[in-house]
């Protein structure tokens, strides 16, 4: 990712798309194989009996019928999946999108050239975004160099998702509206959207055919801020993307009944290319804790975050950063890419503008005031009641793990990212006791429109060795111990290129699973079987994780359940970064401490690694 732009135009964003493989579909006997694996760890030996003959039924049965239906389905479409995924993971989802599926984190800059300083938000803000713009520029005109893993490519779809996106609420299903054009394609919009103190303005991003210089963006930005500081606050209908999805809808609706008006502003938002918020919160943070501000970009003030919006750059008034977006339209690796490509371009400038300090003449940034009634106003505090209510029972901790990185797990010949999921695995026996089932994000962008399968982490040999090292007898040598961390890597690496293959099994079920309600068939007891939802299936897994890459951007979600983490991380040669959720209201789980076990296991399979030189 480091080499991402490419300085001659050898190869367009997007010219790899029409030679893409399709999305394959698994064979029936691999995946329910698989399946049956990954229940082990969680059932006793009569319950894995008993989940063998649901399988052996499903596969000789109805299973089979609806293989053959899936088979049929995915002759006609280069991806079977991608319609059914963007559907029942996001859009028909009706619980709130902000906090419980879109995701966010703090920005890296104050690593280099930006720690926290009074007096700098708007000047940053400035520089920040004309990189953010640059980054625009470069998909809209395809110089943007195409993703690859060593010759093979990798779909770039969701980059046309970055800028200019937005949800859409519906009654029972919401919408993604992508108003993004290339270059070649025609016009595409060009103006961003800024919030302060629950008020929202617009003004073009670009002027005479030339995006604005920061010194011009500086000058739009604080004509916002003065307006917002010498008046009244505004209404803030912002909020109402916190809501439930169906209630948001109907606000909606209302809202745009009110007067016609307010339909037009909500088209300026939804097609702007992204949304700046003038935040007035100072997170305290260091390079060592990103606490404070991975905390405050995800739960942070509802009234100047359009959580539809697929990227609200955050800027904090201390001069730090932070983001959070809309996960419907791409996954998380869009957003680090970019976040990635701004943070190398300010540490190569020392996060200054060395050009011009003219300022072009252009009208100021226009105010858009949506009209609101008595109900309108209700639903706004409705809203912030329900945002906050749920805010306040997030607990998030974000922290460097500093004593060793990649460098030191590589030495001994080791994978980092399997690396920290079995350290994660024993953290999480070590604090409850038993296994926790696990999904790691597994990247499918080899195959056209690819997004993710599930990776399942928590297998019998990572259990097997877990319960090695944590034998109360002492009596496991260190060198079984070592033999069984050794199985446990190697099961882990297999299963996770097999899902980056496109042979993992858990998106396979879930489109067996579809076809069946689709046909109003009743649903099959493999879906209804104990193990299917203790293993994690049907998203009740309690470890929700991610790598987010080796470079300088972290992120952070909310558990996938109640009793839950998220557990997003971040890989680098000297430390490892790890942001860790749990909901306060679970009296079981408690992200602190999660991260302290998780320390001490880190150390733990070093220790091992090193003495055997695995």
């Amino acid at each position: 990712m480091a080499n991402q732009v490419s300085e001659p135009l050898s190869q367009r964003t997007f010219q790899y798309q029409g030679s893409l493989p399709p999305l394959p579909v698994p064979s029936l006997e691999g995946s329910l194989s698989k399946y049956l694996d990954s229940v082990r760890p969680f059932a006793s030996e009569e319950e894995y009996q008993a989940t063998v003959n649901t399988v052996r039924k499903f596969k000789e049965g109805v299973g089979r019928d609806l293989h053959q239906k899936l088979l049929q389905r995915a002759k006609t479409k280069r991806n079977w999946l991608e319609e059914w995924w963007l559907d029942t993971a996001y859009l028909e989802v009706r619980i709130p999108s902000q906090l419980n599926v879109n995701f966010g984190g703090p920005a890296p800059y104050l690593e280099h050239c930006w720690p926290p300083a009074e007096g700098t938000q708007l000047q940053r803000t400035s520089v920040s975004v004309w990189h953010t713009l640059q980054y625009w520029d470069l998909i809209r005109t395809e110089r943007l160099a195409p993703q690859k893993a060593g010759n093979t490519a990798y779909d770039m779809d969701q980059y046309r998702m970055l800028f200019c996106t937005c949800k859409v609420p519906g009654i029972n299903k919401d919408t993604v509206h992508n108003y993004f054009k290339t270059e070649s394609e025609g016009p595409c919009p060009s103006h961003v959207v800024v919030m302060c103190r629950g008020r929202i303005f617009t003004f073009d991003a670009v002027c005479d055919g030339q995006i604005l210089t920061p010194p011009e963006l500086l000058r739009q930005l604080s004509y916002v801020k003065e307006r917002c500081e010498g008046e009244p606050d505004g209404d803030g209908v912002a909020v109402l993307t916190s809501e439930e999805r169906t209630r948001w809808a109907k606000a909606r609706e209302h809202l745009i009944s009110v007067d016609p008006i307010n339909k037009t502003i909500l088209e300026t938002i939804q097609s702007s290319l992204f949304i700046v918020c003038l935040d007035d919160a100072k997170p305290y943070s260091t390079p060592e804790n990103y606490t404070h501000m991975t905390l405050e970009a995800l739960t942070g003030d509802p009234t100047i975050r359009w959580g539809d919006k697929s990227y609200n750059s955050i800027s904090f008034s201390d001069g730090t950063f932070g983001s959070i977006c809309d996960h419907a339209p791409y996954d998380a690796m869009v957003l680090v890419s970019l976040c990635y490509y701004v943070d190398q371009q300010l540490k190569a400038t020392e996060g200054k503008w060395k050009g011009s300090d003219t300022v072009r003449p252009m009208p100021p940034p226009e105010e858009l005031v949506f009209t609101v009634d008595e109900k309108v106003r209700n639903d706004i505090s409705l809203a912030k009641q329900q945002y906050l209510e749920t805010t306040q029972n997030l607990q998030v901790v974000c922290y460097a793990f500093t004593s060793f990185g990649k460098a030191a797990i590589k030495q001994r010949k080791l994978h980092p990212d399997t690396f920290i999921q079995l350290a994660m695995q024993l953290a999480y026996y070590r604090m409850h006791g038993r296994p926790g089932s696990c999904y790691e994000t597994a990247m499918t962008r080899r195959f056209y429109h690819g997004r993710t399968e599930t990776m399942r982490p928590c297998t019998q040999e990572a259990v097997n060795w877990c319960q090695a090292m944590l034998d109360p007898t002492c009596g496991v040598s260190a060198d079984a111990k070592r033999k069984a961390l050794l199985l446990a890597f190697n099961k882990h690496n297999k299963l996770m290129a097999e899902a980056q293959d496109g042979k993992g099994f858990d998106r396979h079920l879930f489109g067996l699973y579809l076809i069946a309600k689709e046909e109003g068939r009743p649903t099959p007891d493999l879906f209804m079987d104990p193990l299917y939802a203790k293993s994690g299936g049907g998203g009740n897994f309690v470890l929700s994780s991610s790598l987010v890459g080796y470079t300088t951007v972290l992120g952070a979600v909310a558990p996938m359940v109640q009793h839950g983490y998220g557990f997003f991380y971040r890989i680098r040669d000297d430390r490892i970064v790890a942001s860790v959720s749990a909901w306060k209201s679970d009296p079981q789980t408690d992200a602190e401490s999660f991260f302290k076990n998780l320390c001490s296991s880190l150390h733990e399979i070093l220790q091992l690694a090193t003495k055997s030189q695995l």
